[in-house]
């Protein structure tokens, strides 16, 4: 299927109906995928570099050194690095921080601690984005209970995709799920578009309604990344580096993100 031509295709019909269809700015060509998903094995290797030596002990630092280390031997460029003033080449978020955690070689990690990395690598121009849960030691059963839903609620929004299916589909699945087990989904923060840059349209929400939202046409790539919370979704922005978020009232918050991609007959996951 050539993406744009089937866009220029479906576009119109959908409109018709009344329905909110994305730009055409907004889907890929197969060869720009193509790209994305190159860039999303080497991030997925950086990942699996830093499950390899993530332990009790060592400083979320470190976490970052082997990100970056681990990106240029690769050659990629971690896309962290640098954006928007950010100082690090990944995020580690760890308890009850939500995201956008700045690597610290004072941030020592210690048994029971959950700990998110959140990296993103360009390719010859191409990004691809995606984070992982890790546990250090012995976690608690909250803890467990939080990652595990967290992983089930983004299993449930992939089940879902296919072309033409809404947005609103993608937060209903991942907030009924969160709230039958007790958990709160973060609301000011989603997915988002992602390849040519690093963030694009369209904005992924982690809640909404059923046949709601933007149509997803073959061609779109875009993030899903549940932040989820043991106790309130409610959040704090750190004012001395404008970057971290934690949960208001200290509860633990845990999040995944892949990088997917619709197409003619289901989904492709690019980096997760």
């Amino acid at each position: 299927m050539d993406y744009l031509a089937n866009y220029d295709e479906m576009a119109p019909k959908y409109k018709k109906l009344g329905m909110l269809i994305p730009k055409k700015e907004m889907i890929k060509t197969k060869e720009q995928i193509e790209g994305i998903r190159l860039a999303g094995i080497i991030n997925n290797k950086v990942l699996d570099e830093v499950a390899k030596y993530i332990r009790a002990g060592m400083s979320t630092l470190e976490i970052d050194n082997i990100v970056y280390n681990k990106t240029i031997e690769l050659g990629g460029i971690p896309a962290c690095l640098g954006y928007e003033g950010f100082p690090k080449s990944c995020c580690t978020s760890i308890n009850d921080v939500v995201c956008h955690g700045i690597p610290s070689e004072t941030v020592i990690l210690k048994p029971g601690d959950i700990i998110n990395v959140d990296c993103t690598t360009i390719l010859n121009g191409y990004y691809a984005d995606a984070s992982r849960m890790f546990t250090i030691g012995d976690i608690s059963d909250e803890a467990k209970k939080l990652i595990r839903v967290t992983k089930e609620s983004l299993d449930l929004a992939l089940g879902i995709l296919k072309p033409y299916c809404r947005l609103g589909d993608i937060g209903y699945q991942i907030e009924h799920h969160v709230k039958q087990n007790g958990f709160s989904v973060v609301h000011e923060i989603g997915g988002h578009g992602v390849g040519l840059e690093f963030h694009e349209d369209p904005y992924v929400a982690h809640f909404g309604k059923r046949d709601t939202g933007l149509v997803l046409f073959p061609g779109m790539v875009f993030t899903i990344e549940p932040m989820i919370n043991t106790k309130s979704r409610k959040v704090f922005l750190d004012a001395s580096n404008n970057w971290t978020i934690y949960t208001m009232d200290g509860g633990l918050s845990a999040q995944v993100e892949h990088t997917v991609c619709i197409t003619e007959d289901g989904y492709q996951i690019l980096a997760d």
